[in-house]
């Protein structure tokens, strides 16, 4: 899918947020990377297989 050199990490590595985004929505909360992955403002994901990951929030810091 990647054209770019080095290519892009795969949608499924551990790196998978690094790869080029070719389409930014940021008014609706979202991008796409090159790898296929969807990229939610929210940290969340939905890779090209279907599968979610789910946001990663902060820990909620003791006062």
């Amino acid at each position: 899918m990647c054209q770019h050199s080095p290519e892009c990490p795969s949608a499924d590595s551990e790196d998978r947020e690094a790869a080029a985004t070719v389409a930014c929505h940021p008014e609706q909360g979202w991008s796409l990377l090159c790898n296929g992955v969807l990229l939610f403002e929210d940290t969340g994901e939905l890779l090209p297989d279907g599968r979610v990951i789910a946001p990663r929030r902060p820990l909620a810091v003791a006062a």
